[in-house]
C-alpha cells in the first residue's frame, strides 16, 4: 500500500495555509458584530489603529495556524488496530479510534483546499454526532492510501494467503473492467434538477420573496406616493395576470435552483468499484469522496416521481449508521439520475441481489380517514373558528377553501394508495408517498430493535402499527393486519439474536 502509516505524519506544509483560512473564518464568525461596527463607523477610526489592530489579528492567527499544524499528527496503531489522531494549540489531546467501529470515510476538497491543492478526510463512526477525526491538509494520493487502510476488508484475514491473492486479482480485474462502474451524466443532472426537490426550494423562495415584500412595506414616508400607485395599478388593472405571472416567475425559479443546486453538487458523479465496496466521487466546487461498504449498509432507498419515470430516471439514497435522528439526513447518501439498470447493479453489489417484494401488506382505510381529519378537516375547523369569533374578513378569502379540500384530499389519497409494506424472507420493504414515491429497503439482519403497537378500539379489527428501529433510521408502518406483522416481527427477532451480521 502507498504510504507508511506505522509512524506518526504531519499534514501537507501548505495546510498551514487551509489552518489559517479556517481560523480566519471562525475568528470572522465570533468578531462579525464589532467589524459591522467598524464597517458602518469607518470613517469615525483612527486608521492607525485599525491597521495595527488587523496586523496583530492576522499574525495571532497565524502563529495559531502554525502550531495547529505543528502538533497535529496521524498514525495507524497496527498492534491496538487503532487510528490515533493528536491535535492542539496548547492543550494537546489524542483521539484514538478502533479500526472495526469506523462506519465511513470521506475525502473532501472545499473551494479553498482546491486552490491550495490539498484534500480533506473524514472518519466517522457510529458513536458520535460529529466526525471522530478530521485531516485538513494531505494530498490525493496520501488520502486515498489511507482511506484503503482504514477500511480495509476484514474478512479476508479469515482467507489463506493464496485465496487472499485470487479474491485480490479478480476483484481487481473487475474494476479495472468497470472503471467507473457508473457515470452520472450532465443530461441526467439536469433531469434531476427540473423533476426533484420542488418543496425546499418553493420554501427557500416564499422565505425570500416575503422579506423583500417585508423590507418594501417598511417603505418610508417619502415612497407612500409610490406604493400606493403600485398596489393600484396591480387592484384594478393586473390582477389575474399578476397572479400568473407570479406563478410562472415561481416556476421557472424553482426549475433554475434546483438545477444549479444539483449541478454544482453531484457534478462530475463517477461510482466505481473497489475491493466489494462502492466508490463515490462527485462535486462541482466542492468535491466529495467516499467509499460504502455493503455490510455498513442500514438503509437503502429507492425514489421515483411520475416525470423521472417518463424520462427513465431515479434517485438512490443508501444510510450508514447514525448517531441520532438529527444526523439522519446529513447521512444519507444519494445518487441521483441513475437509469434502471445502474439501480439494479448498484442493489446487487449492496445485496448481492435484486430484492423482491413478497407478501404485501395494505394499511386499514381507516388510515386514510385519519389522516383527511388532520390535513383537512382540523385546518377548515380553525378558518371557521377564526372568522366565526375572531376575524370575519378572514372569509373574503374562501375561495380558497374548495381548492384547499381537492389539493389535499388528492394528495392524502395518493399516500394511502402507495403506502404498502413488503415482505420476504431477506428484506422487508416499504413504499410510500404521494408525488415522489419512494421505497426503502432494510434487510432483517440489521434491525435493532422493533416497536409494536394497537390501540384498544383496533384489537376486533385486528389492526396494529410496527416501528423498525436501525442504526440509520426508523421506518413505520401504520394500521396493518396485527397478526401477519406479530407473526414476521417474531421471525425478525429470532434473525437478530442469530444473526452474526458485522455491520458496525
Amino acid at each position: 500500500m502507498g504510504g507508511d502509516f506505522s509512524q506518526p505524519q504531519r499534514q501537507s506544509i501548505v495546510g498551514i495555509w487551509v489552518m489559517f483560512f479556517y481560523t480566519l473564518q471562525q475568528y470572522g464568525r465570533a468578531l462579525w458584530p464589532i467589524i459591522l461596527i467598524w464597517a458602518f463607523k469607518f470613517d469615525e477610526i483612527n486608521k492607525v489603529y485599525l491597521v495595527v489592530g488587523m496586523l496583530l489579528l492576522f499574525a495571532s492567527i497565524g502563529v495559531v495556524s502554525y502550531l495547529k499544524y505543528l502538533n497535529f499528527t496521524f498514525l495507524l496503531d497496527s498492534e491496538n488496530q487503532e487510528f490515533v489522531i493528536t491535535e492542539g494549540v496548547f492543550n494537546k489531546t489524542k483521539t484514538a479510534i478502533q479500526l472495526h467501529k469506523i462506519q465511513q470515510v470521506n475525502i473532501n476538497q472545499s473551494f479553498i483546499q482546491k486552490l491550495i491543492g490539498v484534500y480533506e478526510l473524514d472518519v466517522d463512526t457510529a458513536g458520535t454526532n460529529k466526525k471522530e477525526g478530521t485531516i485538513k491538509a494531505i494530498s490525493h494520493q496520501l488520502a486515498l492510501d489511507l482511506k484503503s487502510r482504514l477500511l480495509e476488508n476484514e474478512s479476508q484475514k479469515s482467507l489463506s494467503e493464496k485465496e487472499a491473492i485470487a479474491l485480490e486479482e479478480t476483484e481487481q480485474k473487475l474494476f479495472e473492467v468497470a472503471h467507473p462502474f457508473i457515470k452520472i451524466s450532465f443530461l441526467s443532472l439536469l433531469k434531476v434538477g427540473i423533476t426533484s426537490n420542488y418543496q425546499k426550494t418553493i420554501a427557500l423562495l416564499v422565505i425570500f420573496f416575503s422579506t423583500i415584500y417585508e423590507n418594501f412595506q417598511n417603505f418610508g414616508e417619502e415612497n407612500t406616493i409610490y406604493k400606493e400607485k403600485v398596489g393600484t395599478f396591480i387592484d384594478q388593472n393586473l390582477v389575474l395576470q399578476t397572479i400568473l405571472l407570479g406563478i410562472i416567475v415561481l416556476f421557472l425559479a424553482v426549475l433554475v435552483l434546483n438545477v444549479i443546486r444539483t449541478v454544482f453538487k453531484y457534478y462530475d458523479y463517477n461510482i466505481a468499484r473497489q475491493k466489494g465496496s462502492l466508490l463515490l466521487s462527485f462535486g462541482l466546487l466542492n468535491t466529495k469522496s467516499t467509499i460504502i461498504k455493503p455490510e455498513k449498509v442500514q438503509i437503502t432507498t429507492v425514489t421515483r416521481n411520475y416525470f423521472q419515470k417518463k424520462l427513465g430516471i431515479l434517485e438512490l439514497k443508501i444510510k450508514q449508521a447514525t448517531s441520532g435522528e438529527k444526523e439522519e439526513q446529513k447521512a444519507a447518501i444519494e445518487i441521483p439520475g441513475c437509469s434502471e439498470s445502474e439501480r439494479d447493479a448498484v442493489l446487487k453489489l449492496l445485496f448481492h441481489k435484486i430484492p423482491e417484494k413478497g407478501l404485501m401488506l395494505k394499511p386499514n382505510f381507516r388510515s386514510l380517514v385519519f389522516s383527511i381529519f388532520i390535513s383537512i378537516g382540523l385546518p377548515l375547523l380553525v378558518f371557521f373558528a377564526i372568522g366565526h369569533w375572531i376575524e370575519p374578513v378572514i372569509f373574503d378569502y374562501g375561495y380558497w377553501v374548495p381548492i384547499y379540500i381537492i389539493f389535499m384530499g388528492l394528495i392524502q389519497y395518493f399516500k394511502f394508495k402507495n403506502n404498502r409494506l413488503f415482505i420476504n424472507d431477506n428484506f422487508v420493504i416499504t413504499q410510500s408517498g404521494a408525488w415522489d414515491v419512494s421505497n426503502t429497503i432494510i434487510e432483517p439482519s440489521k434491525i435493532q430493535a422493533i416497536s409494536t403497537s394497537q390501540l384498544f378500539w383496533h384489537k376486533k379489527l385486528d389492526i396494529g402499527s410496527i416501528i423498525i428501529h436501525t442504526a440509520g433510521g426508523n421506518v413505520a408502518f401504520q394500521l396493518g393486519n396485527y397478526s401477519i406483522l406479530k407473526q414476521k416481527v417474531n421471525l425478525w427477532l429470532y434473525e437478530i439474536e442469530t444473526s452474526d451480521s458485522n455491520w458496525m
